[in-house]
């Protein structure tokens, strides 16, 4: 038998239908010589501080910085049972081989390796490496499976990556929380990123506008600007009235032909950035919208990929991608019987791990499609069908004009092959050197405008551009930092908050420049290709690690908590902070030894008052919460309400006592999280 690990029940389930393992458990399908199972992603995790030292639980400067010898894994506690499962099913004496068959990449890369290091699995080890999730490639991967060894540089990287943000992560975040007492994070992609939108906040409040006044004439080749601005709207005009006497004279005609080839396919980060100023998409929205695309309606290839080129092996398979799209173009369907892709797309150097984004054979049923993927497939569908179409060629001649001593410019274009672009052939009237043109100069006045705020397309230019994360991260980070409270969406623009600008001043410099980050990520894509070890890597996180630790507690920068309130607490007289939860905003002590909390506002339930059966809200008192009628006054304790049958919903009523009596729980809290979240319990 052949235990195959994939990285979600989904996939799970696709692997062992084309696989023909029939047999369906919990937790697993067997059948046809395979076991299929699956992760529910992580099963493990890197140990938390207190795990390798107890006096590490303490949040003290004495404990930091942490660095273990050897960084450890542990099971989470919520897939404690699939974990229990994947591991009874590898002990079975008929298993003879294993097979990772997670996501194609470092993050898959790293939820396998950790299941089967943790297990001790002493058996041969193969990888499943598929850039589609069609019957096909999926046939065609299982018939070509490679030693797990060829991807252990990839693994080494993965851990560097996972080891580097614990180390720094956990350390800094910590020093930071004990330094100022407030729960703040800093990270070394998340700061930086943080950073970029600050920077540009920061030309918006330094930009001064500035009015000036240009010269325009309105020519047969069309509109022709005098480079020249004005400062004085009346000198301008002098000068207008002057030029409008004169007749304006061809002096020299350029002629450029122009070629433009259709565009590469997409990888993620230019889908992610097309999608959002196209759509308003979310990169998070678009990455999830795209892995349905690739896992469930099979109709794409691998989401996460950073090239955009082609390898020369899918030659073949054009034809068959064009045919398979006839329902949702006509024009693709027509292509499929002709069309050549150009040689420029297939570059087999310029492919990582995978190559650009493209439909795959899967036939294509539009009305299936939810609106959000329909979108999308369509960004990459008419991206890859424009590849077919001939290159867009142009005539474009640029005149040079005299009028008096002033020199003026225009441009006019002629269209002789539309090719892949939406415009129509035309032909632009041609005129010879010394041609006499006539004209009235206008005087328009302009203004200089601020720079724009980033949105989340340009936020993820700039981490490309410095090499912030990766295409597969990059989407996180930027939802990471929004649900930490150091950045916002208004509208499409991005802006850091008041705790954002805040932190940005105790970070570390190191971490707020992309500097660092960026070279630490270029070792990491050298682990992967062979050329430097993670040993060596980690010896420099590990400096680094005890230096920014050494810059906080050091530091003399002040830090004024953005959400400390003047509000007092009941118990011990500490002011109270806000915090924004997901039932609304919640008012908790600032003391780390007081445990009181309430939400800030009070909660409309729909629980009945006994006398004027107006809704009654909830509050919290001593004695827990409560109900309270805000129009006559009454007061009703939760436990009394449960008992009075007819009047209160059992089901409303045991969903407020869960919602409302006990503190809200995160969903899936990454350590760095849990950590930061007992932050004020355990610290001095």
């Amino acid at each position: 038998m052949q235990l195959v690990l994939a990285e979600k029940p989904s996939v799970g389930a696709e692997l062992a239908r084309v696989l023909h393992a029939d047999q369906k458990h919990a937790g697993y399908f067997e059948g046809n010589g395979y076991i299929v199972t699956w992760s529910l992603g992580h099963l493990l995790t890197l140990k938390m501080p207190e795990q390798y030292h107890k006096e590490w639980a303490e949040w003290t400067f004495n404990t930091l910085p942490m660095i273990p010898e050897t960084l450890e894994i542990t099971p989470l506690k919520e897939t404690h049972k699939q974990l229990a499962v994947v591991k009874s099913l590898a002990k079975r004496s008929d298993i003879k081989v294993g097979i990772i068959a997670t996501d194609a990449g470092r993050e898959g890369e790293l939820v396998a390796r950790y299941i089967f290091d943790y297990l001790k699995f002493n058996k041969p080890l193969k990888r499943l490496w598929i850039s589609s999730q069609t019957d096909a490639a999926i046939i065609d991967g299982f018939a070509h499976l490679r030693p797990a060894s060829d991807f252990e540089n990839l693994h080494q990287a993965a851990l560097a990556r996972a080891e580097a943000d614990w180390l720094v992560g956990l350390n800094v975040s910590r020093a930071l929380t004990v330094k100022y007492h407030d729960s703040l994070s800093a990270g070394r992609v998340q700061t930086p990123t943080l950073a970029f939108v600050a920077a540009q906040e920061e030309k918006i409040n330094q930009f001064k506008p500035q009015t000036y006044y240009q010269l325009s004439v309105k020519t047969p080749l069309g509109n022709a600007s005098l480079d020249h601005q004005f400062s004085d709207q009346h000198l301008a005009q002098v000068e207008a009235d002057q030029l409008s006497k004169q007749q304006l004279t061809v002096t020299a005609v350029k002629t450029k032909h122009e070629t433009v080839q259709p565009p590469l396919p997409f990888d993620l980060n230019e889908l992610q950035q097309v999608a959002n100023l196209q759509y308003g998409f979310s990169p998070k929205q678009t990455l999830n919208t795209l892995q349905r695309l690739y896992e469930r309606e099979k109709l794409v290839t691998y989401p996460r990929t950073d090239s955009r080129y082609l390898t020369t092996d899918l030659k073949a398979t054009m034809g068959a991608r064009l045919a398979a799209m006839g329902r949702f173009s006509k024009t693709a369907a027509q292509l499929a019987k002709r069309g050549t892709a150009p040689d420029y797309v297939y570059n087999d150097a310029k492919v990582g791990d995978h190559y650009g984004l493209i439909p795959t054979e899967e036939m294509v049923e539009p009305s299936r499609l939810e609106p959000d993927e329909l979108k999308i497939y369509r960004l990459i569908a008419m991206r890859f069908i424009d590849l077919f179409k001939p290159a867009y060629r142009a005539d474009v001649l640029t005149y040079t004009l005299q009028a008096g001593k002033q020199t003026l410019t225009v441009k006019t274009t002629s269209v002789i092959e539309p090719g892949f672009k939406a415009v129509e052939k035309s032909s632009a009237e041609a005129l010879p050197v010394g041609a006499k043109l006539s004209g009235k100069f206008l005087v328009k006045a302009h203004q200089t405008n601020p720079p724009a705020r980033l949105n989340e397309a340009t936020l993820l230019g700039k981490m490309d551009h410095f090499g912030l994360g990766t295409p597969a991260t990059r989407a996180d980070i930027i939802d990471k930092l929004q649900a930490a409270g150091s950045m916002e969406k208004r509208g499409r623009e991005l802006l850091v908050t008041t705790k954002g600008h805040a932190l940005l001043k105790l970070v570390n410099p190191d971490l707020v420049t992309p500097d660092l980050t960026a070279r630490w990520e270029a070792q990491l894509q050298a682990i992967e290709k062979g050329q430097t070890t993670r040993s060596a890597f980690m010896g420099d996180i590990k400096a680094a690690t005890k230096r920014l630790v050494l810059e906080v507690k050091q530091s003399t920068v002040k830090y004024d908590d953005p959400n400390l309130t003047m509000k007092k607490c009941p118990e011990c007289g500490s002011r109270l902070r806000e915090k924004s939860t997901k039932m609304g905003v919640k008012l908790i002590c600032s003391n780390p030894e007081c445990h009181y909390s309430r939400f800030r506002d009070p909660k409309l339930s729909n629980h009945r008052c006994s006398n004027c059966h107006k809704k009654m809200v909830i509050l919290t008192g001593n004695n827990g919460d409560y109900f309270k009628c805000q129009n006559c006054g009454n007061t009703e304790q939760m436990s009394a309400a449960k008992g009075k049958k007819g009047r209160v919903n059992k089901r409303e009523t045991q969903r407020l006592m869960k919602q409302y009596s006990k503190q809200a729980e995160p969903e899936e809290e990454s350590p760095l999280a849990l950590a930061l979240k007992a932050a004020m319990k355990n610290k001095d």
